[in-house]
């Protein structure tokens, strides 16, 4: 029977394919595809650790003191016999060979299909006995993170996934960013998970990816099964599980047509961002990895906005990398870019980012009630000194072979400006006293909080550039948790209080000579391009794939006629309707009633 699953639509366009679920668990449980080569490996590895769990129940049950309750030998004896069922370990090994997951995402993928199982019995006895099969597979997860590590590569090293010969879609309760950062290159075609918001991490990345994503979708996790066809349709934010051959036709229709929109787009990359009234504008990207640069420069942007530099440290157990991995990860990103600036962010973890393996001190996330008002961005960065002129080093390193901007997240205030620049001060005095050569680097702040737009000309007296991270200046102006679905509804790009911070920052920039940018997810969205140029913003920072329809924007576009009327779309109690009415009315106002738009042919030859 066919069902459909509303939630909020993130990234936009129709993916179709076979579901795979990436279920929850207590335990951390990486999620990667296996190379070919190493399939009999991993599942020699799942097997040594059904081993070693088999001996720790034999030396448990071996060492029960005489006055033991039978019923504590008894449950030892159920756990052995789950760990030697063909369903648990058998199934499992079946997921390595047909799918290629690695031996963590096997267990927990065939604990999910199991665990239904349980839940489906009438017998209340054996249905309470998933209880005891979820405490097998933690001690399986347990062993294996003890024992030999999977034959994995390394984040950015370029897996072979393995999708067989249907597109599949992934299904989770909620995706890591340290997950994420492994699907980004993997086969998915689409994402759909219970929680997050519009600019949670799962939307980010998937829009980064141009491919269709539903966030929210509340119970999907619990309703869709493993190998169920599914349709997501990111425009609508609606999920279907096992659609007609009717539906099934209509959207991949829909899909071809998305095909034809990209390839038509694509013909602008070459093309200068010039609005028609000769403003000149510069797209840049957003990446996560030094791998990404070169996806950038395809696509037409003319530099690097916002270099995510946190996800180097991520999927690395807790490990940071050292200064030397650093500065050879920020090297490849400058010289890929050809000489275009790359603004590299320091590290912005936190909140929706933690590290794993990090001690309670030093990253409180379950402790902590509103972790995104907590320890993150650059607070951990000045409460980890020597981490941070390690990695403030290695960016000063970079700069020797290319035009290399730093930008500090989440500063609010005088003295945590005054900090950072000491420790800037700081690492430059280390490397000349060990005689490595570095470069000169802008440096600039984001402005993503009320208290630092509001005293803006503090941070211009002491930056060369801002950036405004409309994501998490949205998320504190509105006093909303933006990845949380139950407030999502509340997050609103168009409210007056955002858009009059943001217009502010940008006019103070502008008049005191300083360099400003947009890099949150507002820039990439064609709905505010019009708005955004009106208010006197030239640097737009967005995820590759958006680059050309906010080109195709801003060359429809006659800076000249719309800046007169920001202060009046700002004053309206409705900024989106004002916007929408007075743009459209200026346009048509143009010659020849609205040959201010710049016919298709005219685009493609420019």
């Amino acid at each position: 029977m066919s069902i459909q699953i509303f939630g909020l639509p993130v990234s936009r366009g129709v993916a179709i394919g076979r579901a795979v679920l990436v279920a929850s668990s207590r335990i951390d449980v990486p999620h990667v595809f296996i190379d070919p080569t190493l399939i009999d490996g991993e599942v020699a590895r799942l097997f040594a650790a059904r081993d070693v769990v088999a001996a720790e129940f034999d030396a448990l049950k071996r060492d029960l003191p005489a006055d033991a309750p039978a019923e504590l030998a008894a449950l030892l004896d159920v756990h052995h016999m789950l760990l030697q069922d063909e369903a648990l370990m058998g199934a499992s090994a079946d997921w390595i060979r047909q799918r290629h997951y690695n031996a963590e995402w096997a267990l927990s993928a065939q604990l999910e299909v199991l665990a239904r199982h349980f839940d489906e019995m009438e017998d209340a006895y054996l249905r309470e006995r998933k209880a005891d099969l979820e405490q097998v597979v933690e001690r399986l997860l347990r062993s294996l993170s003890r024992g030999v590590p999977s034959a994995v590569p390394a984040p950015g090293e370029g897996v072979h996934d393995f999708g067989g010969d249907e597109p599949l879609v992934l299904v989770a309760s909620d995706i890591a960013p340290a997950d994420m950062l492994s699907f980004k290159r993997s086969v998915f075609k689409g994402f759909v998970t219970d929680v997050g918001g519009k600019t949670s991490h799962t939307a980010i990345v998937a829009r980064s990816m141009d491919i269709p994503a539903v966030v929210g979708a509340r119970q999907a996790s619990n309703l869709i099964r493993q190998d169920d066809c599914i349709i997501i349709d990111g425009d609508a934010g609606l999920v279907i599980v096992d659609p007609s051959p009717i539906v099934l036709e209509e959207y991949r229709f829909r899909q071809r047509q998305s095909e034809l929109e990209r390839s038509r787009l694509a013909r602008l990359r070459h093309t200068p961002a010039v609005t028609l009234d000769g403003e000149r504008v510069e797209l840049v990207a957003n990446i996560e990895m030094p791998e990404d640069a070169p996806v950038a420069l395809e696509a037409g942007a003319v530099g690097v906005g916002l270099f995510r530099s946190e996800f180097l440290f991520m999927n690395r157990g807790g490990h940071l990398p050292d200064e030397e991995e650093q500065y050879d990860a920020y090297r490849r990103a400058v010289e890929a870019m050809k000489g275009l600036p790359v603004t590299i962010r320091t590290i912005d973890i936190g909140a929706d980012k933690p590290l794993e393996g990090m001690t309670p001190s030093e990253l409180r996330q379950e402790s902590v009630l509103n972790p995104a008002l907590g320890l993150r961005a650059i607070r951990w960065s000045l409460s980890e000194p020597s981490m941070f002129r390690r990695q403030l080093r290695a960016l000063l390193r970079a700069a020797v072979h290319g035009p290399v901007k730093v930008m500090i997240p989440m500063l609010s205030n005088l003295r945590e400006i005054r900090q950072t620049l000491e420790h800037v001060d700081h690492a430059r005095r280390q490397l000349v006293e060990a005689g490595k050569p570095f470069g000169e680097v802008e440096l600039g702040a984001m402005i993503e909080v009320p208290a630092a737009a509001l005293t803006l000309p503090v941070f211009l007296r002491h930056f060369d550039f801002i950036s405004i991270g409309t994501n998490d200046l949205i998320q504190y102006t509105l006093a909303i948790d933006r990845t949380d679905e139950e407030v999502s509804h509340l997050y609103d790009p168009w409210n007056p209080a955002v858009l009059g911070l943001i217009q502010t920052s940008i006019t103070q920039a502008r008049a005191a000579g300083r360099g400003v940018s947009v890099c949150g997810e507002m820039a990439g969205d064609p709905a505010f391009t019009e708005l955004l140029l009106a208010m006197g913003l030239r640097t737009f920072s967005m995820h590759p794939t958006q680059v050309a329809a906010i080109k195709q924007r801003v060359l429809r576009v006659d800076t000249r006629r719309l800046a007169p009327l920001v202060p009046e779309v700002l004053a309206s109690d409705d900024p989106e309707a004002a916007c929408a009415e007075l743009f459209a009315a200026a346009h048509s106002g143009g010659a020849a009633g609205g040959a201010w738009m710049a016919s298709p042919s005219a685009l493609q030859s420019a």
